[in-house]
């Protein structure tokens, strides 16, 4: 007989597949699933009957403002509580990383704290402060086409310059090789509204490489949401990444 450190008796498992749930014994060992299977005949230091009850794996939650939350109250326990073990920050155009403040906090920027909050100047010294905070959940981040323009521009109604677009595509690239998942706009907001589509397109461009995707909060919901789907498809068809629309 094998040994565990855990086993989860007569539970409904659900795996993600899309397939019908299964009445499973699942048996964990450092940490990991190392047997599942009907009845299992393991030695388990503790046994948990979970009759009644669904196992599934940790939810992901894919547009969130956690990106202080997550520092500010690891615990995490409205998302724990609630089955989520991920969660995707950076939502919108605007992270807490990378930010150096020019002034007064820009909205939508505000959504995510005070302007003290926004004490991290490059995507690594985040990454260093998740490290450091250890998280209840696990933490991936998008990186704000907002936050990147407030880094550069002195001000946010009006499309960026040449130079200001290279200084972000930069800092985007920064941020992709340390591991950062894409790009998201919020061109709906007065802080990114005045942005030109190929002002996106240009930072775009960066994300193939490296296995990334543009998320954008479009610039209506409204009569013009068509154009506005248009827009975010032909930056997608242009940097030849996955798409994904935030709102509709």
């Amino acid at each position: 007989m094998s040994s565990c450190e855990t086993l989860i008796r007569n539970s409904s498992v659900v795996d993600g597949s899309g397939g019908a749930p299964e009445r499973l014994d699942v048996a964990l060992r450092d940490g990991m699933i190392c047997a599942m299977g009907a009845s299992l005949r393991i030695d388990a230091q503790t046994v948990v009957d979970a009759e009644g009850r669904t196992l599934a794996p940790g939810f992901i939650d894919v547009h969130t403002h956690d990106d202080i939350a997550v520092l500010r109250k690891p615990e995490m326990l409205p998302k724990i509580s609630q089955g989520v073990t991920t969660v995707i920050v950076g939502n919108c155009g605007i992270s807490s990383s990378p930010v150096q403040l020019r002034g007064r906090l820009p909205d939508p920027m505000n959504l995510l704290g005070d302007a003290d909050d926004f004490r991290y100047p490059s995507f690594s010294a985040y990454k260093r402060a998740i490290d450091e905070a250890r998280p209840a959940v696990n933490v991936a981040a998008l990186i704000g086409h907002t936050a990147l323009r407030n880094n550069y521009m002195d001000g946010l109604d009006r499309s960026a310059s040449d130079t200001e677009i290279q200084l972000m595509c930069a800092q985007l690239q920064e941020a992709l090789d340390g591991g950062a998942l894409g790009l998201s706009s919020g061109l709906a907001y007065l802080s990114a509204y005045a942005a030109t589509t190929e002002e996106v397109m240009v930072l775009a461009q960066p994300l193939a490489a490296a296995g990334a995707v543009y998320t954008t909060h479009m610039r209506t919901e409204g009569e013009a949401i068509l154009d506005a789907m248009s827009e975010a498809f032909a930056i997608g068809r242009m940097a030849r990444v996955p798409v994904i629309v935030s709102h509709l």
